[in-house]
């Protein structure tokens, strides 16, 4: 389709072209948008092409521009933990036209750019090995997506941010990431959920959920439009799934309402409010969005088109921030074992990074992107990172780490999840809905450090648990009781005086004198300031 109009630009040499791609690009998507829109008005081209490949084996991958590629897998190397043996990285070697590079596979990695094009690694096979689904349609070693050099990720116009929300405001679960935030990192259970999808944590009943992309409204709770069965939907009652014009399906899960009009069949535009975060289905107990896009693989399989690269863009292209910091994941550790920091998948928009600062749980801190730290106490701890840019602008994340004592796995710290809302546009005086939910414990209260001078808070939340975790329910707690507790979080509202960015503390010390610890970055601008 495309690539005959391009056979003039073929006969440059790939490295000559490199220079006229964001060009060619611009010409290109209007060439297929014209072509759709007159032909295939149902139809829209993604931007990457994906290709799934063994260890050892080199393909010809054309992408949608018309270049060809050969890409060659050469070397995929994991790492486990010491305490569930669990995959918590992936790096793969790849070579392009003879170009090597390693990527990491998800994880809040971004796709790089290495002879001409951009690729990245969304999932190998070793996230099977102790793993309870197929959840990527992967037959063979890795899977790599590529795209022609300066493109998009994903169309612009085409797919926006599901949440008016600050990026990574709260909790998250990223794809390839092991779920942790309800206190399921249990050193006595072996088989892993790694998330494919794209988990938001948020205020249950206040953080409203957009629609990504216009298209048809296919399922909704457990109706399913007829004439879908051979699809990826799995219908729930708090589920809606939507087909884009791509073909692909875009899941919205836990939600705690879902507007009257979202109905099988019904057009849904790209932005259009479709429900309110909340806590319902399999959540856990925490209340957060669930986004995961399906879309048929090379295997021939519906699998999970990784969607971190996509919401980036759309954010950027959203709210236009000048700078991100990105600390996460999160990690697990036994007592005594090096935890090694990593800030490094932060990136400067509108400036480069100059400084890397992490802000520890003890309140100690130290310089640099990279730190290694050592924990003799069980517990969950979290370490913030903030970074400034060459524009003077600051920004924090902060990443979560649980210690747990394998002498004594049946004794877990608890874990903690905060939230606030909103979470952007805030102004002195505004008020600010905090909310925290504790897992693993059924002892103690949290206590919130507003970090402006302000007298602390206590409050306590109806504390939820592990669905592995054998003590709770040898007590006979029911799971979806516990979990879809209406009054599970504990609720307080703030307002800060003064403009500025405030790390907000809120921790709970659970049932053997184990505490969990969480922060917030709150920023409050000054009235005026955009």
């Amino acid at each position: 389709m495309l690539s005959r109009n391009y056979l003039f630009f073929k006969n440059f040499p790939i490295r000559k072209r490199k220079r006229f791609y964001p060009f060619v690009y611009a010409v290109s998507f209007f060439i297929i948008s014209s072509n759709l829109v007159s032909a295939e008005p149902e139809v829209r081209t993604p931007l990457r092409t994906v290709v799934d490949l063994n260890l050892g084996e080199s393909k010809k991958v054309e992408l949608i521009n018309g270049d060809v590629v050969t890409v060659k897998l050469l070397e995929i190397n994991k790492t486990t933990d010491q305490l569930r043996s669990a995959v918590r990285a992936v790096r793969v070697k790849v070579a392009v036209d003879g170009e090597t590079a390693e990527l990491a596979s998800a994880n809040y990695n971004l796709p790089i750019d290495l002879a001409g094009i951009r690729i990245d690694c969304p999932v190998t096979r070793d996230y099977y090995k102790n793993s309870d689904d197929d959840r990527w349609g992967l037959e063979k070693d890795a899977r790599l997506r590529l795209w022609p050099a300066g493109s998009p990720f994903i169309a612009p116009g085409t797919f926006q941010y599901p949440l008016r929300q600050r990026w990574l405001a709260s909790d998250t679960h990223m794809s390839n990431e092991p779920c942790y935030v309800d206190g399921g990192e249990d050193p006595s259970i072996k088989e892993i959920y790694y998330h494919s999808g794209l988990d938001f944590g948020g205020s249950e009943g206040l953080e409203e959920v957009f629609a990504a992309t216009e298209g048809t409204v296919i399922s909704f709770g457990d109706s399913v439009l007829s004439g879908y069965e051979d699809s990826p939907v799995s219908p729930r009652y708090d589920v809606i799934y939507v087909r884009d014009k791509r073909g692909w399906y875009y899941r919205y899960s836990h939600l705690k309402s879902i507007e009257a009009q979202i109905r099988p069949g019904a057009i849904v535009g790209m932005g259009q409010k479709i429900g309110v975060l909340g806590k319902e289905g399999a959540s856990g107990g925490w209340s957060h969005l669930h986004f995961e896009i399906r879309s048929r693989q090379p295997s021939g399989k519906w699998g999970t088109e990784e969607g971190y690269a996509y919401i980036w863009q759309a954010y950027l292209e959203r709210f236009k921030p000048a700078l991100i910091a990105v600390a996460r994941p999160h990690q697990v550790a036994d007592v005594g074992q090096t935890v090694t920091l990593d800030g490094t998948k932060s990136r400067g928009i509108t400036g480069s990074i100059k400084e890397y600062e992490w802000i520890f749980t003890d309140r100690s801190s130290a310089p640099g992107p990279v730190q290694k730290r050592v924990y003799q106490t069980p517990g969950t701890y979290t370490e913030v990172l903030k970074v400034v840019d060459s524009n003077g602008n600051i920004d924090y994340d902060y990443a979560v780490v649980q210690v747990i004592d394998k002498n004594g796995p049946d004794k877990l710290p608890p874990s903690i999840h905060a939230n606030f809302y909103p979470t952007v546009d805030i102004r002195p005086g505004d008020p600010v809905t905090f909310k925290v939910r504790s897992f693993n414990t059924l002892s103690g209260d949290e206590t919130w450090d507003f970090g402006d001078g302000s007298p602390r808070v206590t409050v306590r939340s109806n504390a939820g648990y592990s669905w592995y975790y054998k003590r709770f329910r040898e007590m006979g707690l029911d799971s979806e009781t516990v979990a879809h507790d209406p009054a599970g979080y504990a609720e307080t509202v703030h307002s800060f005086s003064k403009p500025g960015d405030y790390l907000v503390r809120v921790e709970r010390t659970g049932d053997f004198g184990y505490k969990a610890v969480t922060c917030l970055h709150v920023p409050v601008l000054e009235r005026g300031q955009k």
